[in-house]
């Protein structure tokens, strides 16, 4: 902690990356202790966690988190999408419904909630926001963006992929027309 004063008081941007799932860690009195000290020393603290089925996959528990942390000085950064680390058939979740959950969570918390972005897949090629299903003239795609990649080119250019209701992960994905391929490494350098 002395440490984090001195860097902050020295000018430095010291930020703290937390993970926190679920509204519940933050209810207890050591909890919301243990974080107004480490914000006490001046660290910006940013949280992030997947959204996981039988865990945190409705929209009501993320927008409680959000707030929650807001109250805590923490700042919303990311709603991942749980990776296919074996369980995945278990915790797992299509991304439409991810997608679903992230956005009625922002309809549930003022603007210093919806600072998260979501629903975020760090896959190989960079990583990667899924914007929301929309519907165009070769039928309903996802609308992705990457926040960062190996092409930094491609960083915050729309491109879209197929509409697959089961799809829960990058590898799932495909491109949804020509243009869209260059960003799946398809006839490109991706």
């Amino acid at each position: 902690m002395r440490l984090l004063e001195r860097l902050t008081a020295a000018g430095k941007h010291v930020a703290m990356m937390l993970y926190l799932s679920h509204v519940a860690e933050l209810q207890t009195d050591a909890a919301r202790t243990a974080l107004a000290r480490l914000a006490s020393t001046g660290a910006v603290l940013r949280a992030q966690a997947p959204v996981v089925r039988h865990v945190n996959d409705d929209p009501r528990t993320w927008a409680d988190l959000w707030q929650a942390q807001v109250r805590n000085r923490v700042v919303p950064y990311y709603m991942f999408v749980e990776r296919d680390t074996g369980a995945r058939p278990y915790f797992g979740l299509p991304l439409a419904r991810a997608v679903d959950i992230y956005r009625e969570a922002l309809q549930r918390v003022s603007g210093l909630g919806r600072t998260a972005r979501g629903p975020v897949m760090s896959a190989s090629p960079g990583k990667v926001v899924v914007d929301g299903v929309v519907d165009l003239d070769g039928g309903r795609a996802f609308a992705l963006r990457f926040l960062q990649a190996r092409r930094p080119d491609l960083v915050g250019k729309p491109f879209f992929a197929k509409y697959d209701e089961h799809a829960q992960w990058w590898d799932d994905l495909r491109p949804h027309g020509p243009r869209d391929r260059e960003f799946f490494g398809v006839g490109g350098t991706a």
